[in-house]
């Protein structure tokens, strides 16, 4: 029999609505799983579960009166701590902020508390959301529960531990150059990292996005309805669409007919793992028996795109934490400090020609991906390292070697997805990645879930340690 705490959100909505569970005895049953599993993979910031257990009296007694609040009433949920929530301080996962309590809730966290969702906790992050790691010097390190010993990924590194470990089903976080398809390539769950501005965020940023970390394509859509509400405070939001997230499910026949192209080697950074490879290989010979038909495609990111990306990070962040006072600049962990400071002699000329990456990026990868309806890939060349390293080359002036797979689609704007698509021999997990044309996110959820039918079979989720 499935546990409280690992029921989708689905089956408690439907639960709820036939009276045969309460929010309140779901929450109790997420709130003490993750008092077992907390002390070994340190997902969470502000788990409060006196509030937790108050937001889920109130959702009961709506659910009493059948006036459910909205889509996620009662339903267990987290958000990464750099979605501001009102009254909390957003930390930014680094020492370096002072902590000021937020004057609103950001608009992804509006819309959970407006469809009634359970906030248990917000989830860790690195510092300023730099490194593709738990590692912060705010937060104590997040660990990835399939082995503790490894990182979870990040930026969105306690949303993807939580997922995992079986938090409750619905978690956010966000992504700006795989911030949320890395922890979930790593963890083993799904998320969707949507069209740039479906989902409104603030403050926005060039490539930003907010997105769904669920271990189903069936919870990542009906966060997608909530979460894809309009927002004024989003000067990049798109226009609000009616998009039918219901219709993700269209079977396996979805995949027949498609014209997807096969990424295996990104034109940049860090070699692809055998293993990754081989995984992403087989999910492909299982979507051209469901009758997609898969193309091979020429890398279309370069070196010089990734370094100019990276080049020009490291101005932005040289410029902020020089305007910190001293004091609070050295409580920035050091390897970003390193990697900031490493961009204080570049010219006006240098700055311009690595800004201008970013274009070439987006237009490479739009022209590369207009030939196919989707475009799957390994997320990241390599699956999840030791939780201690800030990224996997443990090199501040090679940090980015591991997301030409995803910061491409980021500059796009597409929308891009990881589905876990096999295991390593040490049973860690193995993300495929699957982009879609811009504002298809629809067609993304429904392809990843046409894979979810077809796939391998998925290995139980990890349980936390013996007391």
């Amino acid at each position: 029999m499935t546990e409280l705490h690992d029921l989708p959100a689905h089956d408690l909505i439907a639960a709820y609505r036939q009276r045969k569970l309460s929010p309140v005895e779901v929450t109790q049953a997420v709130l003490a799983h993750i008092e077992r599993w907390e002390p070994h993979i340190q997902a969470t910031y502000l788990l409060r579960p006196e509030a937790a257990l108050a937001q889920a009296r109130a959702s009961e007694a709506r659910w009493l009166r059948g006036e459910p609040k909205g889509a996620l009433d009662g339903v267990p949920s987290t958000i990464k701590e750099n979605i501001a929530t009102e009254g909390d301080p957003t930390p930014l996962g680094t020492a370096a902020v002072e902590l000021v309590p937020a004057a609103a809730d950001a608009p992804p966290a509006a819309r959970m508390r407006e469809a009634g969702a359970v906030i248990v906790a917000k989830t860790t992050m690195p510092d300023y959301g730099m490194l593709s790691s738990g590692l912060s010097t705010f937060h104590p390190l997040s660990r990835n529960p399939w082995d503790v010993s490894k990182g979870p990924g990040g930026s969105s590194a306690g949303g993807g531990a939580a997922a995992a470990a079986g938090y409750g089903p619905l978690h956010i976080g966000t992504d700006i150059g795989g911030s949320l398809r890395l922890p979930a390539s790593w963890c083993g769950i799904f998320s969707l990292k949507p069209s740039l501005g479906r989902i409104p965020i603030d403050p926005p940023y060039t490539g930003r996005a907010a997105g769904p970390m669920t271990r189903t394509v069936a919870d990542a859509a009906l966060m997608m309805q909530v979460l894809s509400q309009p927002d004024a405070r989003d000067s990049m939001s798109l226009p609000y669409q009616d998009i039918a997230w219901s219709q993700f499910n269209k079977g396996a026949e979805r995949l027949r007919g498609l014209r997807i192209g096969l990424l295996l080697d990104a034109g940049c950074g860090l070699p692809v793992e055998p293993e990754v490879k081989a995984a992403v290989e087989r999910a492909a010979k299982l979507m051209e028996a469901a009758g997609a038909t898969i193309v091979p495609m020429a890398p279309f990111m370069t070196q010089a795109m990734l370094d100019g990306m990276d080049h020009f990070w490291r101005m932005r962040s040289h410029i902020d934490l020089q305007a910190l006072p001293a004091a609070r600049r050295d409580k920035v962990l050091p390897y970003i400090r390193t990697w900031a400071d490493s961009a204080a002699g570049m010219s006006g000329t240098e700055v311009f020609n690595a800004s201008h990456q970013f274009h070439l990026t987006r237009v490479n990868t739009v022209k590369a991906c207009s030939a196919f309806d989707y475009v799957i890939s390994p997320v990241a060349p390599n699956v999840a390292f030791q939780a201690e390293l800030p990224s996997p080359t443990n090199d501040p002036l090679r940090p980015l070697e591991h997301i030409g797979f995803t910061v491409p689609f980021n500059m796009s704007e597409q929308p891009a997805a990881s589905v876990n698509c096999g295991y390593t021999r040490a049973g860690l997990p193995i993300g495929l990645q699957i982009a879609g044309a811009r504002f298809d996110d629809l067609g993304v959820l429904q392809v990843a879930h046409a894979f979810e039918l077809i796939r391998e079979p998925q290995r139980a989720w990890p349980q936390p340690p013996a007391a």
